[in-house]
């Protein structure tokens, strides 16, 4: 299905998922975070582009299946699928700077302590331990592996600024829909020239939902073998 038409070009916790929904509805298959936990995705193609930005890529190949792309681990490379798909269009989800370094550090970071590398069992499955690999060394350019860069919250913020700052600067305007957290359907709508859905526009994966998801029983690396279909484990499978 690629080559991708829609990039999301805005870090996780600025509406990503919400995004993702919402393109879904309006007919595209959107490739997502959520995508990469699941057979066959390949997140190691991931993390050998960001390590070795100098090989060429084969992103049919990585997308293949999908005609939109947001969150990690597609933010991380906007600057080579700009050049790569020169007709696709960008959208930029954003969110203030410390509202969105409170909800990545009360979600997704919570998540990587509960699957931190020393504590990885060693029957954990190759595919499930490149999934992590790809996590710690791509989202945020590795600050999930380094708990002290991590906390160092202006220096992610800045992060999170610069990022947007870039997209901002250097993808044509006509390419690019900047959306405010919590925006609905008109604006997006428009640009994708698409007709406006008479449902409501989605919100989903709130830090409150996401929570109640780390707060659960289920030991995350079990979780993860249901995830990917290496056990059927009705306990996990449930709380999951």
């Amino acid at each position: 299905m690629a080559p991708l038409k829609v990039i999301g070009a805005g870090y996780g916790r600025t509406g990503t998922d919400s995004l993702r929904t919402a393109l879904n509805m309006l007919g595209y298959k959107c490739h997502h975070m959520r995508e990469m936990f699941a057979p066959g995705r390949h997140p190691e193609k991931f993390t050998e582009a960001f390590k070795h930005p100098e090989k060429p890529v084969d992103w049919d190949t990585i997308y293949e299946g999908f005609d939109a792309a947001v969150d990690w681990p597609t933010v991380t490379f906007i600057d080579r699928l700009m050049v790569e798909y020169p007709d696709a269009k960008f959208i930029l989800t954003i969110r203030d700077a410390e509202s969105w370094y409170k909800s990545v550090k009360n979600t997704i970071w919570q998540v990587q302590h509960k699957t931190k590398k020393e504590d990885q069992p060693d029957d954990l499955p190759e595919d499930i331990k490149n999934q992590l690999e790809m996590i710690r060394t791509i989202v945020l350019d590795g600050a999930f592996d380094d708990l002290d860069r991590f906390l160092d919250e202006e220096r992610i913020k800045g992060l999170y600024n610069a990022h947007n700052e870039w997209v901002k600067k250097n993808i044509p305007s006509d390419r690019l829909l900047i959306m405010e957290l919590g925006e609905g359907w008109e604006r997006m709508c428009k640009f994708l020239d698409k007709p406006v859905p008479s449902e409501p526009y989605p919100s989903v994966n709130s830090t409150d939902s996401f929570k109640q998801m780390i707060n659960s029983d289920v030991n995350f690396f079990d979780r993860m073998k249901v995830m990917y279909g290496h056990t059927k484990d009705a306990n996990a499978a449930e709380s999951s």
